[in-house]
């Protein structure tokens, strides 16, 4: 996680280790990713029926493959859509560039090198004493302002450098480990799960407007906070149970101990929790079974529900009459061509890159600008983050996801109006 210079870009290891394996593979991965979707279904469906002693016999294979029947028909799905999109077979709208073929070939290459590396090292993050460590140290910060414990800061920090998927990973484990309440992990998901640094000057440049990426950056940074203070307080989060993932009340205690200083204390749990430690043969069994459940648990249901999501977006009006009420606002807040702006706006729900393509093709640049910034702020699109967030154990429904999504798009749509005004 920690920032270096590469190639004369600020970036993070896992991500260069993520790049190389995907310029080795890269005609490859779209097949392994499909086998990896099939055989997923194979295990599943052998769970149900066949119920196989190594399945049976193993906590972990059984959490893996033993899922409710909606998610069995998700990994049917899923596997039908990898395959049509791998061999171009059935519909078009299917496995065009824009839908199936989209998620196979561009999104599902670079979760196959991300999982890869962040579920072989999320060791090193987890068992190490890092987490108690910062929680310790910011637990009187996260608590009053987000709501939250103080190693959630680790998991936003692990999504503003790297990648929004490494922060739901991070919390979806920490989560079924008993150190999130279903409120807290679900208020971090849909919070945290912030667009990396490199992407959002991806989203800038895909309008036209990198010179611009700074403003843009400080604008969604003071957004995005706006969003994380606000969201938390109001439902459908604010109602979540403060229970946790095995159905007890939340019992945490962030209290210092007499005679220690919040550093020396984290330090003295930190200690602790790196004691536990039982070897390295250890750290790569649970790295490997990490890296198993990222694949087969996330890459089914991402590629079932982000293929649904596109091809609504792409082939029908939906996403475009959802976007009507935005109209009024827009021409309020005074942004021209308000009707191609307010097309972006829900169509980020499917795919966020979505937003910014659409969108380049505005003649005014306060609106492209507006268009990008309110695209990376969302978080919420069901291509990547929301499927994973839905495939992880963190309780939220798919009509929770979308509620939070216009929630966030109207608590940052001003802010970024404001800002927009300001620059141009």
């Amino acid at each position: 996680m920690v920032p270096i210079s590469y190639d004369g870009e600020i970036t993070i290891p896992i991500a260069i280790l993520s790049n190389f394996v995907q310029d080795i593979l890269a005609g490859y991965i779209p097949a392994i990713m499909t086998v990896l979707i099939i055989i997923t279904l194979i295990g599943t469906l052998a769970a149900k029926w066949v119920k196989p002693a190594f399945i049976q016999n193993s906590s972990f294979f059984t959490n893996l493959f033993d899922v409710s029947y909606i998610w069995v028909i998700a990994r049917v799905i899923g596997s039908l859509f990898a395959v049509a999109a791998l061999f171009k077979l059935g519909p078009e709208a299917v496995w065009s560039e824009n839908t199936g073929g989209l998620l196979l070939y561009d999104l599902l290459p670079v979760l196959f090198a991300v999982f890869l590396f962040a579920g072989l090292f999320l060791p090193l993050l987890l068992n190490f004493g890092l987490l108690e460590f910062f929680g310790t140290l910011l637990a009187k910060f996260m608590r009053p302002v987000f709501k939250l414990p103080g190693r959630s800061s680790i998991d936003c920090v692990a999504s503003w450098l790297g990648d929004g998927t490494i922060g739901v990973l991070l919390t979806s484990k920490q989560y079924e480990e008993g150190f999130y309440t279903k409120r807290e992990a679900a208020i971090i998901g849909t919070t945290f799960s912030v667009v990396s640094i490199t992407f959002s000057l991806v989203v800038i440049s895909q309008v036209g407007l990198g010179s611009m990426f700074v403003p843009f950056y400080i604008t969604i940074l003071i957004a995005g906070l706006a969003a994380a203070l606000i969201s938390p307080r109001i439902p459908p989060l604010s109602r979540k149970p403060d229970t946790y993932y095995n159905g007890e009340a939340s019992k945490a205690d962030e209290s210092i101990p007499e005679g220690y200083t919040p550093f020396s204390w984290g330090v003295t749990k930190a200690v602790a929790k790196a004691r536990t430690h039982t070897g390295v043969a250890a750290f790569f069994k649970d790295g490997a079974k990490n890296i198993l459940d990222m694949w087969m648990g996330v890459a089914p249901i991402v590629m079932a529900l982000g293929t649904l999501a596109l091809i609504v977006a792409e082939y029908t009006p939906v996403f475009q009459i959802l976007g009507m009420p935005f109209i009024p606002l827009l021409e309020l807040m005074q942004i021209p061509e308000a009707k191609a702006a307010s097309e972006t706006l829900v169509v980020g729900f499917a795919d966020m890159f979505l937003p910014s393509v659409i969108g380049s093709g505005i003649e005014s640049e306060m609106t492209r600008f507006v268009v990008a910034s309110v695209s990376v702020t969302q978080l919420i699109y069901m291509s990547e983050v929301g499927g994973l967030l839905l495939g992880s154990k963190i309780p939220v429904t798919f009509l929770e996801l979308f509620i939070i999504f216009i929630q966030r798009t109207l608590i940052t749509l001003p802010i970024i109006v404001i800002a927009a005004h300001i620059i141009f």
